[in-house]
């Protein structure tokens, strides 16, 4: 008699082969750029011809989609344990959660263009994959609400933090010009605002 569940090993061995083509679509992405990433990589990566792809895909913007969806969850799992112990300073709270921000997009090119720009032509994320970017910006935008930002000055945030991580990539990519001039950026921000 057995006395637990009994797992579902087709349904683990399905995951697992996911989880191997979304790491070998990164993998590509990392060598040939997100827009150039073909099946026919990604599949040669793992071993497999490019039609098996479609028994756990059904599109490649399938895939993008399931990239964007563990992208965004990764995010939002290390974002929030980093926002469970910001400073209680609103100016110094701020640089905390824009500097972790800049760091893990900077980690990443492939990452970061399909995180938070439209460069794949006939990709949107689906609403499922699209829900941890918004409970992202809903959290941090709640944290800024407490210390008084508006919502407009949030979205100007967002904004001025996403111009710098392009700069960073266009024009000192491995270099930290950019990174050293992130607090300086939030504070010009945080005057403009009137965040003490």
């Amino acid at each position: 008699m057995l006395d637990g569940p009994i797992r579902d090993r087709v349904a683990e061995r399905r995951e697992l082969t996911r989880r191997e083509i979304i790491d070998a679509a990164w993998e590509v992405a990392g060598e040939v750029g997100l827009a150039s990433l073909t099946l026919r990589q990604i599949a040669a990566k793992v071993g497999m011809q490019a039609p098996s792809l479609y028994s756990h895909f059904e599109s490649k913007n399938a895939i993008y989609d399931e990239m964007f969806a563990r992208a965004w969850g990764d995010f939002e799992e290390s974002a929030l344990a980093r926002w469970a112990n910001l400073s209680g300073q609103p100016r110094l709270a701020v640089k905390q959660m824009v500097r972790h921000f800049f760091d893990f997009a900077v980690a990443d090119l492939a990452r970061y263009q399909l995180m938070n720009q439209r460069i794949l032509v006939g990709f949107e994320p689906t609403a499922r994959s699209f829900a941890p970017s918004l409970r992202v910006v809903e959290r941090s935008a709640e944290i800024h609400q407490a210390a008084g930002v508006s919502s407009e000055d949030h979205l100007i945030l967002l904004a001025l933090v996403s111009g710098v991580v392009n700069q960073h990539f266009a024009n000192d990519p491995g270099g930290t010009t950019y990174s050293d001039l992130l607090d300086r950026s939030v504070d010009m921000w945080a005057d403009a605002v009137g965040l003490r």
